[in-house]
């Protein structure tokens, strides 16, 4: 069974009630924004701010962005901390997106809490928070308490703002038009999409945000870490192509992983399980998804790391297949080395002032 083609993302609430319900919410918004521009209520802190956000709920990458910042300023020499609300965590658990981090980055100083002002304060007033000397917010678009000097905002390819509305007739956070705001722009998974539409997506983009910087990324798979009975083990992609490879994903959008999933399995895979954005997996959920890869005699499992975050704590022995995680790496087509120069450079600015 292969992926079917991406399916129309349907609306929090359709119809009539769903659009009189965004036009109230737009007003809201539009309030909400105008005081931020005013600087009510916002909140400078001692270091620079760079915020990763987007303008659509559902997921376009920030975490893959937020890590190749992270891996780049360090690069240059910076000591930055990363800030999240921690959706999704629950008690005494970590966030899939804050586990995900202090995987890739054991030593990264991070706050996870709804109340980021709070959390960082308390960061940096600990010996550990004294060498901080920069910033990250994770999902930070509308977080607009705390004061930034860059704002970086992605659009997923495959799932572009501009033809969308607001919430909950669409799944626009806030309008278009809040794109002015951003200093960078950055199209994820390119390589979702044919070159045309990326083309018409740029043209967009550029008119709504004419002063931002554009970038353009994809999601590549650098390889695979297998986990087994027998222990964990590096493979390259090309492991999974004779293999019968059964996808299952709990991210906000899943069709590009299914797609590379698919593409990785040469062409098919045994079957999907898409479950909602930040699912916990309970048991009841482990128990369907262990009777279907025994039904379709998967050899392989393939999950975000996101996910694995979460299964991680299950025995591999546990599992009727192996479970392969890909390695994703941010890989830029354009304006890498321009976006790069910008954050180090808002970053060097900051201490000057």
């Amino acid at each position: 069974m292969t992926p079917s083609p991406r399916p129309p993302h349907a609306p929090p609430i359709p119809g009539a009630l769903g659009r009189i319900l965004a036009a109230f919410y737009g007003r809201i918004i539009d309030y909400r924004n105008r005081r931020f521009d005013a600087g009510r209520g916002v909140v400078t802190l001692d270091r620079p701010v760079i915020s990763v956000g987007n303008l659509s709920t559902g997921g376009t990458g920030k975490t893959p962005m937020v890590a190749h910042l992270v891996q780049t300023l360090r690069d240059a020499g910076r000591w930055p901390c990363v800030a999240m609300r921690g959706y999704g965590a629950r008690r005494g658990r970590e966030s899939d997106e804050a586990r995900t981090y202090r995987e890739r980055f054991p030593d990264l100083p991070l706050v996870a809490q709804p109340n980021r002002i709070d959390g960082l304060l308390n960061l940096f007033a600990t010996p550990e928070g004294e060498r901080i000397d920069c910033v990250l917010l994770d999902d930070g678009f509308q977080h607009r308490l705390i004061a930034r000097q860059l704002d970086i905002v992605l659009i997923d390819a495959t799932r572009p703002p501009f033809d969308d509305h607001l919430l909950p007739a669409g799944h626009l956070r806030e309008p278009v038009s809040s794109l002015a705001r951003a200093h960078a722009v950055v199209i994820t998974h390119a390589e979702a999409v044919l070159p045309e539409r990326l083309d018409e997506l740029e043209g967009r983009i550029r008119t709504a945000a004419p002063r931002a910087l554009l970038a353009v990324a994809r999601h590549a798979w650098t390889g695979l870490t297998v986990h087994s009975s027998e222990g964990v083990r590096n493979e390259p992609t090309g492991f999974l192509a004779a293999k019968r490879v059964f996808a299952c994903c709990a991210i906000g959008n899943p069709w590009p992983f299914l797609a590379a999933a698919e593409r990785a399995a040469g062409g098919r895979l045994a079957g999907t399980l898409v479950l909602r954005d930040h699912d916990p997996f309970m048991p009841v959920t482990l128990q369907r998804l262990h009777t279907t890869l025994q039904s379709t005699h998967a050899d392989v499992l393939i999950v975000t790391q996101k996910d694995w975050a979460k299964l991680s704590e299950i025995p591999p022995g546990r599992w009727p297949c192996e479970v392969a995680v890909p390695n994703l790496d941010l890989q830029f087509d354009e304006g890498a080395a321009e976006l790069q120069a910008l954050a180090t450079q808002t970053i060097a600015n900051f201490a000057t002032q």
